[in-house]
């Protein structure tokens, strides 16, 4: 049955060399709130309260509100890595269990535990130069990259609370065949897979215009 290991957030942002981020995240012991969109009163929005996102340009938002990556494929590069991956330590705010995000198509919606909280699959994670400094991994970008197991970015439907051993149920599907895979191909590694994506209502605004420079070349 698909689960939530642990939800993980960066209570303080990390120093890179002078580079903060909040990709040093951390399994949380308490339950943790999860925000929806809706006004900015402090500067806050949706996503998991008290996470720390240093640089809104590309992390973070409505559209990247939750982060996850499954327990399955940190294993996978674990031991191709020969070095321990702990939880949080891709950045996600939640590790999953029993669930195939590469497989999970965008727009899927999930229920998690029993607060209310419902998320939607919007995208793939694409590697940036920060992740790649962060685990100090030389070619990181290009080895992520080439591995095709992106884990996914969710939007948040209905706000609630998350804590680990959540269930995960799937409440709905969308009748297209769009992948968080095959989004991430198209943008990574196989350009002339956009147009296929455009069914996909569900994806962020700046990658449906992607799509539509794409069509229109």
């Amino acid at each position: 049955m698909a689960s939530v290991l642990t939800v993980n957030t960066a209570q303080a942002p990390a120093d890179l060399g002078g580079l903060r981020t909040g990709i040093n995240k951390r399994p949380s012991d308490e339950p943790l709130e999860v925000r929806a969109p809706g006004p900015r009163k402090g500067g806050l929005g949706s996503g998991v309260v008290g996470d720390s996102v240093c640089n809104s340009r590309h992390h973070g938002g409505d559209d990247q509100a939750v982060y996850a990556y499954a327990r399955e494929d940190l294993d996978g590069w674990q031991s191709r890595l020969e070095r321990e991956l702990t939880n949080g330590m891709f950045g996600e705010n939640i590790t999953t269990s029993g669930v195939d995000l590469t497989e999970c198509l965008v727009g899927e919606r999930w229920a998690v535990g029993t607060d209310g909280l419902i998320l939607e699959v919007t995208s793939p994670r694409t590697p940036c130069k920060t992740f790649s400094t962060w685990l100090d991994i030389p070619g990181w970008i290009k080895t992520f990259t080439a591995a095709k197991l992106p884990g996914a970015y969710f939007r948040v439907i209905e706000p609630g609370t998350m804590r680990a051993g959540d269930q995960i149920e799937v409440l709905d599907r969308p009748d297209h065949s769009v992948t968080i895979g095959t989004v991430f191909r198209a943008l990574m590694l196989e350009p002339d897979l956009l147009p296929t994506l455009a069914p996909a209502d569900a994806l962020p605004e700046k990658i449906k215009q992607q799509i539509a420079r794409r069509s229109s070349a």
